[in-house]
């Protein structure tokens, strides 16, 4: 097995038993299993899980980030851009899947003893927040107006996994939309 190969197997194995069990929970040798990478080819890819931890974030950063891109520019106004940003969360969370994000996830499992998931969480969220800002601002909408849309996605995205329904990503959707109605375009 390639190197490519072996890491990707690595990669999908241990995203899904993170996110599915929780990162303390899983030991390298379920992912071993889950991926049928051998240990010893394990431990030379990702010296220890935690840097496992760290691909698999990253990773998933750069494919929520191109996901949800895709997704607002599909609309055709501005303002349709912004709400389309909880329309995708809705669809994430009907997800039969859907544990919450894993980066909130991981920051509450890690975020006391691992500086670089800290970071990386920090980071996604942050161009989580970017992205939002961009969006408003095309809208003609205040700047500030993106850190009250972060913080009604973010709190959807935990919501949501807790009540085990889509329906939060609705409610937040509605308040966006008020909150956007209230600041008209300049």
């Amino acid at each position: 097995m390639d190197h490519t190969t072996a890491e990707g197997r690595l990669l999908d194995a241990a995203d899904t038993l993170f996110y599915e069990r929780g990162i303390q929970a899983v030991g390298m040798d379920a992912i071993r299993a889950a991926s049928g990478v051998s240990l010893k080819r394990t431990y030379q890819l990702f010296p220890s899980k935690e840097h496992l931890v760290e691909a698999v974030l990253r990773r998933r950063d750069q494919a929520v980030r191109d996901a949800l891109e895709a997704y607002t520019l599909a609309r055709s106004t501005p303002t349709e851009r912004v709400l389309a940003v909880f329309d995708y969360l809705h669809d994430w969370f009907g997800q039969p899947d859907y544990r919450g994000c894993a980066f909130i996830n991981s920051f509450a499992e890690l975020g006391g003893s691992s500086p670089n998931v800290v970071e990386i969480v920090r980071t996604h969220k942050r161009a989580f927040a970017d992205h939002l800002a961009a969006l408003v601002v095309a809208a003609g909408r205040p700047p500030q107006l993106a850190a009250q849309l972060a913080l009604l996605a973010n709190g959807a995205m935990v919501t949501a996994a807790i009540a085990g329904s889509a329906a939060p990503a609705r409610e937040a959707r509605a308040a966006a939309s008020r909150l956007l109605d209230a600041e008209p375009p300049s």
